[in-house]
């Protein structure tokens, strides 16, 4: 048995190597293919530019430190409502399982809310907070809180009844219900649902900062259309990607770390 386990992880991990193998060669086929375009005239140059011009730009406002502070800032503002919104989000889905009554009230002013487009509320927190770092929280807020509450309180729907009676036979409390059943059932999704919220927290982020900043990757970009230099624009880009994608790494690897601690 142990020689079938041993093979059967040793098969999974080269999978796994073969998956990052292809997924590297993408992605340095793709740069290679846009410094080909930019450098032969295929693409418009002045739109598009081309990988070595942008890292020269990302390197060079490194070496001034320009570059750091509005790092800084976008980072910041994205940790913040990120973590900001998972715990709200959360919260409000426990809340409305809790109080069924107020799930029925609540729930066609959250899908009305929810599909509302969040740049449109923008310019209210701007006027409601100031154009700054709390604007561009609320309007990250706007965007994680509803979805994290819908994802969640409908993982927790979806539980099995039976699970439910057997602790109400035993005469278990709302509480045990929850501590016991709902939640261990959901954790997977709730653990899942952070995925999600990298994307949106950033997406609310980069909006904010469009509307409302002064410093931050949104408003390299937003300057950057405005002076037509658009190697800034691509490079702001090119982090925002790269930041956005070490976050989700390290929440799945968080994910990956929690539900093997508690199969063990």
């Amino acid at each position: 048995m142990q020689s079938i386990h041993k093979e059967y992880k040793r098969r999974n991990r080269a999978a796994k190597w073969r998956v990052r193998a292809v997924q590297l060669a993408i992605l340095i086929a793709s740069f290679l293919f846009w410094e080909l375009a930019g450098r032969r005239g295929w693409i418009d140059v002045l739109l598009f530019s081309y990988p070595s011009k942008v890292f020269r730009q990302i390197y060079g406002d490194a070496v001034s430190g320009e570059l750091w502070g509005h790092l800084a800032v976008t980072v910041g503002e994205t940790a913040v409502g990120f973590v900001m919104g998972t715990l709200l989000g959360t919260g409000l889905a426990i809340l409305i399982w809790w109080f069924p009554f107020l799930s029925k009230v609540l729930d066609p002013y959250m899908v009305v809310f929810n599909s509302m487009p969040k740049v449109a509320l923008g310019p209210i927190f701007i006027v409601m907070f100031g154009a700054g770092f709390t604007a561009i929280l609320m309007t990250t807020l706007s965007i994680i809180i509803i979805i994290t509450t819908l994802v969640v309180y409908n993982s927790f729907r979806e539980v099995d009844a039976n699970y439910i009676k057997v602790v109400r036979s035993f005469g278990g409390s709302k509480r045990d219900e929850f501590q016991k059943v709902v939640l261990p059932a959901s954790f997977a999704a709730v653990i899942s649902t952070l995925k999600v919220n990298v994307g949106m927290a950033w997406i609310g982020v980069i909006v904010g900062e469009f509307l409302a900043a002064r410093a931050g990757l949104g408003y390299l970009i937003i300057y950057g259309f405005q002076v037509f230099n658009f190697t800034l624009v691509m490079s702001s880009l090119l982090l925002i990607s790269i930041i956005a994608a070490l976050m989700y790494q390290g929440v799945a690897y968080m994910e990956r770390r929690l539900l093997s601690g508690r199969h063990q």
